[in-house]
């Protein structure tokens, strides 16, 4: 069976921050030497990315001052800013309303009420709260109290379509479901101190943001053709050690290695290979390409895994550029350029996160 998709949504924070100013924000949280401010601008410029949001900027900024009073300034090389429980306090308040602007985005978006929604399916890896934010969209939306709860968290940058899978999942279950998804990270939360090359790279691209989607197992008029056919997954080979997303005293910390670019492009093809064929597909068969982002080394190896050029990719490297890696929100925001823009089908939208594992959605 297939899940319809009704209608989308995004949301960002109203502060944002272009990567001129992030450079020189970031150089005041362990860079101490000359060579260093020299590295972390060559770092930030080949980020490819133009301007990031966070719920933490005060205003806009872009190359002027930047106003933000969450992070002091580092005062010694054991400074680690704030702590967990500081930066979770801050998520708890701040990620319920992103959440509820890009449902109703959603809701508008494909017309239908509020008290229409029979599940909600909320995706997270940024903050933990109980209640958590799907409370606050039950209160905010006005959805019914007898709403089903669904919580995909800790998943990464892929866990946005690990939710359109339990999305797809009720609906083949229950073809009257209407179901909301929500992502929402708040990345930005989780900034480092000192000078570590996973934290530095971390620093440089993450982002906040959140993206919904409302759907069903039943066509609608108006809803523009899209719908899921089919998930998949896999854990590429020996890769566990290379990407892991870990609680630490001061927030959450990334360890992204080099050689996971490597990894994607030598082993990607093989298992996408055998999963199409399932599908009665191959590469070739494909119009449309969502390639979550990660950054720009990892979106090229997966392009070059699937042997497509720049241009099959075009709104992942445009996404990145405008929004950097909001974490799980930023899958769903591609395939919504994709879609409001009427791009060709079978689209193929694919993810990669801590593992090293791949999430996969088949959209026709």
């Amino acid at each position: 069976m297939s899940f319809y998709i009704y209608g989308m949504g995004t949301a960002s924070p109203r502060g944002s921050i272009g990567q001129a100013a992030a450079v020189e924000l970031a150089s005041q949280y362990g860079c101490s030497t000359d060579e260093q401010q020299r590295q972390l601008k060559a770092l930030y410029r080949l980020t490819r990315v133009k301007k990031r949001h966070s719920v933490l900027l005060d205003s806009t900024s872009t190359d002027a001052e930047v106003r933000q009073s969450f992070f002091p300034p580092m005062t010694g090389p054991a400074d680690r800013g704030p702590g967990t429980r500081e930066r979770m306090d801050r998520y708890e308040r701040d990620a319920p309303p992103l959440g509820v602007e890009a449902a109703r985005d959603a809701l508008g978006d494909a017309q239908i009420d509020a008290s229409a929604i029979t599940h909600i399916v909320t995706v997270s890896c940024t903050g933990f709260a109980a209640p958590n934010f799907d409370i606050g969209l039950i209160g905010a939306l006005g959805l019914r109290r007898t709403v089903a709860r669904t919580h995909v968290g800790f998943m990464g940058c892929h866990g946005a379509l690990n939710g359109l899978r339990v999305a797809k999942a009720y609906a083949d279950s229950m073809p009257d479901a209407c179901v909301l998804v929500c992502a929402v990270e708040l990345c930005s939360l989780h900034y480092q101190y000192g000078w570590s090359g996973d934290w530095l790279v971390a620093n440089a691209i993450f982002a906040d943001g959140a993206a919904a989607l409302v759907g069903g197992g039943r066509p609608r008029d108006g809803n523009g053709g899209w719908q899921i056919g089919a998930n998949g997954a896999a854990m590429l080979e020996h890769s566990a050690e290379l990407m892991s997303w870990r609680v630490g005293d001061h927030g959450f910390e990334m360890l992204l290695s080099a050689r996971v670019p490597g990894v994607i492009e030598r082993e990607l093809r093989t298992w996408l290979d055998g999963w199409l064929a399932d599908q009665k597909l191959t590469v070739s068969d494909i119009a449309t390409w969502a390639l979550h982002p990660v950054g720009p080394r990892i979106l090229e190896a997966a392009a070059a895994a699937v042997g497509i050029e720049p241009a099959d990719y075009e709104i992942s490297r445009e996404v990145l550029s405008e929004f950097g890696n909001m974490s799980s929100p930023t899958i769903l925001f591609i395939l919504d350029r994709l879609r409001r823009r009427q791009a060709p089908l079978p689209c193929l939208a694919i993810g990669f996160g801590p593992g090293l594992a791949v999430e996969a959605a088949l959209l026709r």
